[in-house]
């Protein structure tokens, strides 16, 4: 008796971070549910993406890629690469992450006819700043997404977007960002009653993620409130290294760099503060952070805003505005110890209730299952 073909699931992403941090338990679902699974994308330095592939019990194909650059000879051969790997798999799907894979993804689908589910993780640089190179990065989003079997978003403003600019997709899904993992990021005991108050900033230190305004902040409060200490995780770029080193020496900021593992230090500080003004879906740090029972305090820029409830779970701030800012921070310190963590504990029921990673998880298998009785 002949064996029954597995259904093969492709995904391609722009890191292995990408892929199995956020996608993990998708990757899991599908393994578990008899479907063969290929993931794509940049091996990490240390070929993380292959060992880790192979604990989820999926096969990787290496796909160098520059994130971020724009180099049109660059972009041909990752579209030629893309071409050459679906038609080496196959796959009766291919589900897609970030701009590169979404666009030039979704580019070779269309040529080749095969079901494509991208998922818009924020407009991206290209689309956020008008000019010439949003013009082209909608007319590439129109030809990837036209024929796709559903997109789904991150955030309404980026489908108001897509819908204004008339990029037009036969079905959309707006999802609650990428959900976030409710038994790996539980609630934390709150730091004790007499304890200094301690923000947190964890993010990329870069302009667009706020930095600057989370500098600003530090050194005004700072004048008033001389124990409250503003501790920073997250990869450091090149522009900011003096700026950090400036902040340390000045007591105003404490640096811990790039790590793991961001719980033990939100376990100490009392509120992650994300003064964001990048074009992203919905930010998972703030979304793990509520998880872990802490006030938030962001912008109201979209992939933001939606993940707080203005003054019960956080404070919203105008994105940019480092006054907006330091007055509401101010306004947390004179917040009571009760209230601060009881604006925690309702961060927490918001993302049980809005944010459970299943939701994303749901919503993915029902399209692809969906799919498969069409096939």
């Amino acid at each position: 008796m002949a064996s029954v073909r597995k259904k093969k699931i492709l995904i391609l992403g722009n890191s292995h971070l990408v892929v199995f941090k956020f996608r993990g338990e998708l990757i899991s679902t599908l393994v578990e549910r008899g479907y063969d699974v290929w993931v794509c994308f940049p091996n990490g330095p240390f070929g993380e993406g292959e060992q880790t592939a192979k604990i989820y019990g999926c096969h990787f194909i290496e796909n160098k890629m520059e994130r971020r650059g724009t180099n049109p000879i660059k972009d041909l051969e990752l579209i030629k690469n893309y071409y050459c790997i679906i038609k080496q798999v196959n796959p009766d799907a291919v589900l897609a992450y970030t701009v590169k894979p979404d666009v030039y993804g979704g580019i070779v689908c269309a040529i080749t006819k095969t079901p494509f589910i991208p998922n818009i993780t924020g407009l991206g640089k290209g689309l956020d700043e008008k000019g010439i190179v949003q013009r082209l990065t909608i007319e590439l989003y129109k030809r990837a997404v036209k024929k796709a079997k559903c997109v789904f978003f991150q955030n309404d403003s980026d489908r108001t977007f897509f819908d204004s600019n008339h990029i037009v997709y036969p079905k959309g899904i707006t999802l609650p960002g990428s959900g976030v993992n409710l038994k790996k990021f539980v609630p934390l005991p709150y730091p004790g009653k007499e304890e200094p108050i301690r923000f947190i900033y964890v993010a990329r230190v870069m302009k667009a993620k706020g930095i600057e305004q989370f500098f600003e902040a530090a050194h005004e409060i700072k004048k008033h409130y001389p124990n409250v200490e503003f501790h920073i995780c997250g990869y450091c770029e090149e522009d900011y290294k003096a700026a950090i080193k400036e902040k340390t020496l000045a007591g105003e900021g404490i640096y811990h760099g790039l790590v793991d593992d961001v719980k033990p230090y939100e376990e100490k500080c009392h509120c992650v503060v994300l003064p964001s003004f990048h074009p992203e879906g919905i930010s998972n740090v703030l979304l793990e952070g509520a998880a872990c029972a802490r006030p938030l305090i962001t912008t109201d820029h979209a992939g933001c805003q939606e993940t707080v409830t203005d003054g019960v779970t956080g404070y919203i701030v105008k994105q940019r505005n480092s006054k907006d800012l330091i007055d509401k921070m101010i306004r947390f310190i004179k917040l009571s110890y009760e209230e601060k963590v009881q604006m925690g504990i309702e961060g927490r029921k918001k993302v049980e209730k809005e944010y459970d990673r299943k939701i994303v998880v749901d919503c993915y298998m029902k399209e692809i299952e969906e799919l498969g009785r069409k096939i």
